[in-house]
């Protein structure tokens, strides 16, 4: 520190956002990583499992609606066309696993493009209209074809880990599962730097102006829209691999899509962190209600209640809520002009005094001399 410096100064550099930031971050993938190795029993793992596929399903959705701000209640589709991609090409292509799950997500990915290309022609009400058509077709298809997908009957796909015991198996899902959300997590924080994340924030803000300022807009919501079907799809296919079996019902679910559009809400969709917060609040709490109430529509009336709250208290989320409650904080207890000038005075008084005097002895030199 050097001579004549303010402790304070050097004391507030240690709590700068930045570095509070990356404490928080380092804490967070701390337990994250250990979270296996504490909990108590596989179940425990198998609820952290549903938490992760939900916080990479919901920060997939935010590639669209944090970013443009088109909210899409049929992203399940996605997530279901992976997951029965990856099944199909496992079960009966008889393709590797994981060679299954990318393969699945390049051919979801192709299939985004003609959606995309059709559905971001309308805005609003119209694309939730169009996304929710999407999601119910292929609900019918599926059930329909069974001769291909097991219909109604459902879908056994094989183990990725034959001769691995359950608890290792739900064990080895969770890091691949932590690993997903954390590349979906850098590649958002890398457009949300970029020049085509600031595109897609004018398209969410003003489409038409950013439009006329010769911003390509229909190319920059085509392109993020196929990025998270990419990413929705690689957790419908993870997912598959996981649990190993696979119901058209479940799988093209508009609940799923809801669920998805509720996290990121409750998080904040304009937020890095906000679907993954939202995912821990009501991933928690449907499975909380799930094991405690069975099979009763409880968890719908908490997912219910959830966005009530949220859009009634925090429109904007709970990060932007909390971040601007200690932004308040904060100006409160800073000190006031009047008080911070009246310290640097003290402080510099000496200074102050010895120019003064500089300058009277140079007025009283340049009066003798009749300059």
């Amino acid at each position: 520190m050097r001579n004549g410096s303010d402790p304070s100064d050097f004391r507030s550099s240690l709590v700068h956002p930045r570095y509070v930031h990356i404490g928080v971050l380092l804490l967070a993938a701390a337990v994250a990583l250990s979270f296996p190795s504490m909990a108590p029993s596989p179940y425990e793992i198998t609820v952290g499992i549903a938490i992760l596929n939900y916080a990479v399903l919901s920060t997939s959705w935010n590639f669209v609606g944090g970013f443009t701000g088109y909210v899409s209640l049929g992203h399940g589709a996605f997530a279901g066309l992976g997951a029965y991609g990856t099944g199909l090409l496992v079960a009966k292509g008889e393709l590797p696993p994981f060679a299954a799950l990318f393969v699945s997500a390049v051919l979801v990915a192709a299939l985004a493009v003609p959606v995309g290309y059709a559905a971001l022609r309308v805005r609003g009400a119209s694309f939730v209209i169009v996304s929710i058509a999407l999601v119910l077709i292929l609900l019918l298809v599926f059930q329909s074809w069974a001769s291909l997908t097991g219909g109604s009957r459902g879908l056994v796909v094989p183990r990725p880990f034959p001769g691995m015991l359950r608890a290792d198996h739900h064990r080895t899902f969770y890091f691949l599962f932590l690993a997903l959300l954390a590349l979906a997590l850098l590649v958002w924080w890398i457009i949300d730097r970029s020049r085509f994340g600031m595109g897609l924030k004018a398209i969410r803000e003003d489409e038409d102006k950013a439009q006329s300022l010769g911003i390509p807009t229909f190319a920059y919501k085509l392109v993020v829209f196929v990025v998270s079907a990419a990413f929705t799809s690689l957790a419908g296919g993870l997912y598959a691999l996981w649990f190993g079996d696979l119901d058209p019902v479940f799988q093209f679910s508009i609940l799923s899509g809801s669920y998805m559009v509720l996290m990121a809400l409750l998080g904040g969709v304009r937020q890095l962190y906000g679907p993954l917060l939202g995912a821990l609040i009501v991933g928690y709490a449907l499975e909380y209600s799930k094991v405690e109430y069975g099979d009763t529509p409880l968890h719908l009336v908490v997912a219910g209640l959830l966005l009530g709250v949220v859009v009634t208290f925090m429109p904007d989320g709970v990060i932007p809520a909390v971040g601007a409650l200690l932004g308040r904080f904060r100006r409160t207890g800073d000190a006031s002009i009047r008080e911070v000038t009246a310290a640097e005075l003290r402080e510099r008084g000496g200074e102050f005094e010895e120019t003064d005097g500089r300058d009277a002895t140079e007025v009283r030199n340049s009066e003798r001399s009749g300059t």
